[in-house]
């Protein structure tokens, strides 16, 4: 189940949404897709980062049927990516999804060896997605 509280006028490819997780074997999610100012708000409030970012995650303390955690995704982000790259809206939505679901599922990139840019190699793959966050920055 994916719980998704939209503040903006973007549609979300709910179903491909669900796909992903399916895929991940993840059942419970919250999403929000937020502009670039509340992202900015959550980043400074959350992180004490003063700028905002593209995707945020965090995680909850699992127990039986919660769900695994808040994506945060910016709209703003998401339409300056998807012209950059050339990609549509919702492939970048998909990326930045598939991004924050794999940090809820632990893995980072900023510590690993790799291993999440190549989670996120086997996703874009499987879903014939455009290059993701991490393997189109290199890190």
């Amino acid at each position: 189940m994916i719980d998704i509280e939209n503040s903006t006028d973007f549609t979300p490819p709910k179903e491909e949404f669900l796909k992903i997780m399916d895929y991940l074997n993840v059942k419970n999610v919250e999403l929000l897709i937020v502009n670039e100012k509340k992202m900015h708000e959550f980043n400074l409030k959350f992180l004490n980062k003063d700028r905002p970012t593209d995707v945020l995650s965090f995680p909850l303390d699992p127990f039986p049927h919660s769900i695994l955690g808040t994506i945060i995704i910016n709209i703003d982000m998401i339409k300056s990516a998807s012209k950059l790259y050339g990609h549509s809206l919702n492939e970048e939505a998909l990326l930045l999804f598939s991004h924050g679901l794999l940090h809820l599922m632990g893995y980072d990139h900023e510590v690993d060896d790799g291993q999440m840019r190549e989670k996120e190699r086997e996703i874009v793959e499987f879903f014939n997605l455009p290059a993701s966050l991490i393997i189109r920055e290199g890190g």
